[in-house]
C-alpha cells in the first residue's frame, strides 16, 4: 500500500533555501504549495516537474490577506497541510542614525511578521486534525546582535523566540513546531556577503538535512552542525569579550552602499 504523500506549504520558494526545500520535497513525492513574489520563478519550477502536484501562489508575505488566501486555496485543494515552512526572508545590513528605518521595518516585516502571518491561517485546520508541523527558518545570526546587521539579527531573534512560545502553545493541540537555525548556506542571499563564511553549506544538502529534521519533529536544529557549536559559544561569550571582538568584525552590505 502506497503511503499518502505529504502536503507541504513553503514560502520564499522561488530561490535559495526555499527553492532547495521545494526540490527536496518534490523528490520525496510531496504535494506542494509554493509562495513567492516572483510568479515566473514558481511557474518555471512547476514546469520542470510536470509529474508532481504543485500549486503556486504568487504573494508577498508582508500581505497577510494574500497569505490567508493562499492558505485557504491550498487547504481547499489538498486538505489540511502536514508541513508549513515559513522560509521567506531578506537580509540587509543597516545602521541606526543613517536614515535606514525603512530597512529595519522591511526586514522585520518579512522575517518576523511574515512568519506569524504564514502560520496564522493554518492553525485552525491543524488543531482540528490534531496533527501537522509548523517550521520556521530562524538563523544563528539571531543568537547575538551582530554589528551592522542589527535589523537581521533582531528579526531572527524575534522569530526564534516566537517559535519557542508557539511550540509550547501548540503542544497540547497535537501540532509540532520546529525551529531551523541555518548557518551559512550557499544562496543568492549569502552571495553578496563580502567576508569569509565558515562551514558554508550547499543549499541542496541543507534542504535534505532540514527535511529529515522536520520528519523527526526535532524542536531545534542548526545546519551545518559546526554552526550549532558556534552558536552555543556565542551565547555564552561574555559581553566584555564579545564587544571588542565583534567591533572589528566585517559587516553586511547596506542598501545605500
Amino acid at each position: 500500500m502506497n503511503a499518502v504523500p505529504l502536503k507541504v506549504f513553503i514560502t520564499g520558494a522561488s530561490s535559495g533555501i526555499g527553492l532547495a526545500l521545494a526540490e527536496e520535497y518534490v523528490n520525496r513525492g510531496a504535494v506542494l504549495g509554493l509562495v513567492a513574489r516572483r510568479a515566473e520563478s514558481l511557474a518555471a519550477f512547476a514546469a520542470r516537474h510536470p509529474e508532481a502536484f504543485i500549486s503556486i501562489y504568487p504573494a508577498d508575505v508582508r500581505d497577510p490577506d494574500a497569505l490567508a488566501d493562499a492558505a485557504r486555496r491550498f487547504i481547499a485543494e489538498h486538505g489540511a497541510a502536514d508541513i508549513v515552512i515559513a522560509n521567506a526572508g531578506i537580509s540587509q545590513g543597516a545602521l541606526t542614525g543613517h536614515g535606514e528605518l525603512d530597512t529595519f521595518r522591511a526586514v522585520m516585516e518579512v522575517n518576523y511578521f511574515g512568519m506569524v502571518a504564514t502560520f496564522e491561517p493554518f492553525i485552525a485546520s491543524m488543531t482540528a486534525a490534531r496533527r501537522g508541523t509548523l517550521v520556521g527558518i530562524a538563523s544563528v545570526a539571531g543568537v547575538r546582535g551582530l554589528p551592522g546587521s542589527g535589523a537581521y539579527s533582531a528579526s531572527k531573534s524575534a522569530a526564534a523566540k516566537f517559535l519557542e512560545a508557539l511550540r509550547v502553545e501548540m503542544r497540547p493541540q497535537g501540532v509540532a513546531v520546529v525551529t531551523i537555525a541555518p548557518g551559512y548556506v550557499r544562496s543568492e542571499m549569502t552571495a553578496h556577503n563580502p567576508y569569509r563564511m565558515p562551514f558554508l553549506m550547499d543549499a541542496d544538502r541543507f534542504a535534505a538535512k532540514t527535511a529529515d529534521a522536520i520528519a523527526r519533529k526535532v524542536r531545534y536544529a542548526t545546519f551545518p552542525w559546526q554552526m550549532r557549536v558556534v552558536g552555543m559559544l556565542l551565547h555564552v561569550l561574555p559581553r566584555w569579550l564579545y564587544d571588542p571582538l565583534f567591533e572589528r568584525a566585517p559587516r553586511k552590505p547596506r542598501p545605500t552602499q
